[in-house]
């Protein structure tokens, strides 16, 4: 079965809604989502959206800021692109309904701006601790009065179609244009509730599946965050760059039952101390900044004290602050630690640090294209040069939004061509594939990928746990790969085949960079050398 439509995006975050919004209005849009609609890391994100919106602040300020957290490896052309546009894309927000928190000065409403690690001033336009499920709703609102968009819930795309591929009997014309480099031309989409597969035809495809957390065994993520658009660009052939650089958030909620419940950076920007199990500060240790230095510096502290003291955790004290403040700036923290028997402003909040941030992806240009034509990735699955070796707090919506914007821009540019037209393309052959009896094989892979990840390719790395790491990943994906062409497609095996690729990538950067820098750490290469690696890995 074919569906067309003149754009197909992957995903139903923030990068994706907002790019379908804007291209309704010049064609039609496809938004394929794995889940639910809402299910998306953008609805769980409780910080904010970085912004210069203050007459204390400036783009000068917040540029310097990236920079610093990105720890030389951010493009500066890049960072002023964001970071200058980033008020518009807020005040687009709060015109489709974004309730974002406000506050009196002098009789006079204004927005509430938090402040973050690594942020110099305060710039992060939050509501409350909730801000992605604000965004997300607000989106989702205009998106289902827009008889433009169709959305396909519980389907999750199995491969890109491109040209070199999938598209049989290319002429001469074409085979040229291959030259040139390949073209998408959509993606092969399973539907998870029939296990039919479709294929899904587009003008322009655009990969918006957010992060990878889900490759390790402890994450912030949502469950569905398994790097399938970054795999999938990389299968077609797309360039990889920096997968080296994935952020630990510093705390997330230690419990047995606390599934991925992050304590947000913002509640450090409000004044929470870090503290060993015996009271002790240990922050201003590691960094002048204390307890507001840049994550890569915090998450590596918070490891080095647990291994040092054998400790399952350390504790983020905002005990010192006024109860109503906690109550009415984190009401949904507050309400789930005292869930789990946790009075945040009584007692200080056991917490770890655990995979947060993707800060490398799909390399793209300043549009978001990738190096595959008609084939564009935003927000977390790109590496579009913003986060450089370490995402700054806040900085991700912020790119999701400026991102999904500007290759609104450049997309429509492919709908009204006269000399455009799809080529025939294949539908889905199943071969022999039959069913599996065997599911335990995906589960137990699955389980592995993700244990020797965290152990061998967590927060500090080392040459041995590389190599061991890389020999892992080799054998597993022959496992999967012959498991993937032997039995029926299904969500659990495309999502398994997905994060080996991505581990693969991780460990292949992590392996290629003999130094430390940013978010990467090898203790073989404790130094930072600027001389051969102050440059972007790239697969």
């Amino acid at each position: 079965m074919e569906i067309k439509s003149d754009f197909l995006v992957i995903g139903s975050g923030v990068a994706g809604i907002s790019f379908a919004l804007k291209a309704a209005k010049f064609g039609t849009v496809s938004i394929v989502t794995k889940r639910e609609k809402r299910e998306s890391a953008t609805f769980y994100a409780q910080g904010g959206i970085a912004s210069v919106l203050s007459v204390d602040d400036s783009f000068d300020a917040h540029v310097k800021d990236t920079i610093e957290a990105g720890a030389g490896l951010c493009h500066q052309n890049i960072v002023e692109m964001v970071v200058k546009d980033g008020p518009n894309r807020i005040q687009e927000l709060m015109e489709l309904g974004a309730r974002f928190t406000k506050r009196m000065v002098n009789n006079i409403e204004e927005l509430d701006l938090g402040k973050e690690g690594g942020h110099s001033k305060r710039r992060i336009v939050h509501a409350q601790d909730m801000t992605g499920q604000e965004i997300e709703e607000a989106l989702l609102k205009a998106v289902e009065a827009e008889k433009n968009i169709t959305i396909y819930e519980n389907h999750i795309a199995v491969d890109l179609i491109t040209h070199s591929k999938f598209v049989k009997n290319m002429s001469l014309q074409a085979l040229s244009r291959e030259q040139n480099g390949d073209t998408c031309w959509g993606a092969y989409i399973l539907n998870k509730k029939t296990g039919e597969v479709r294929t899904f035809l587009a003008k322009a495809t655009i990969l918006a599946t957010g992060g990878a957390g889900k490759v390790y065994l402890f994450t912030s993520n949502p469950d569905v965050a398994t790097g399938d658009g970054i795999a999938l660009a990389y299968r077609a052939g797309a360039t990889i760059a920096n997968m080296e650089f994935i952020q630990f958030h510093p705390t997330c909620l230690y419990h047995s039952k606390a599934k991925s419940f992050l304590i947000s950076e913002a509640v450090r920007g409000e004044g929470g101390i870090l503290r060993l199990k015996n009271g002790t500060p240990f922050m201003a240790n590691y960094h002048p900044m204390k307890d507001l230095a840049p994550r890569d510096i915090v998450a590596r502290a918070i490891d080095f004290e647990l291994k040092k003291s054998g400790a399952d955790c350390v504790y983020l004290d905002i005990t010192h602050k006024d109860p109503a403040f906690i109550k009415t700036r984190f009401p949904n923290i507050y309400e789930k630690c005292l869930s789990f028997g946790f009075d945040m402003t009584k007692e200080p909040i056991p917490v770890v640090p655990a995979a947060h941030y993707t800060c490398g992806g799909a390399m793209t240009n300043d549009y978001g294209e990738s190096s595959i034509k008609r084939l564009f990735t935003i927000g977390e699955a790109a590496c579009t040069g913003l986060h450089g070796a370490n995402r700054l707090a806040s900085n991700s919506l912020l790119e999701a939004l400026v991102f999904a914007n500007r290759a609104y821009m450049r997309a429509k540019e492919f709908i009204n061509k006269s000399d455009f037209t799809i080529p025939q393309i294949p539908a889905w052959e199943t071969g022999g594939a039959v069913n599996s009896d065997e599911a335990v094989i995906i589960s137990q892979n699955w389980d592995e990928v993700r244990r020797f990840m965290w152990n061998y390719v967590g927060i500090v790395r080392s040459n041995k746990r590389l190599e061991r790491a890389h020999r892992r990943i080799e054998n597993l994906k022959a496992e999967i790969n012959e498991y993937y062409w032997n039995f029926t497609v299904t969500s659990d095996l495309l999502e398994l085949r997905n994060i080996a690729t991505v581990a693969e990538l991780i460990i292949k950067c992590a392996m290629m960079r003999k130094e430390s820098r940013g978010l990467h750490c090898n203790i073989d290469y404790p130094k930072t050398d600027d001389k051969n690696w102050k440059r972007d890995t790239i697969i």
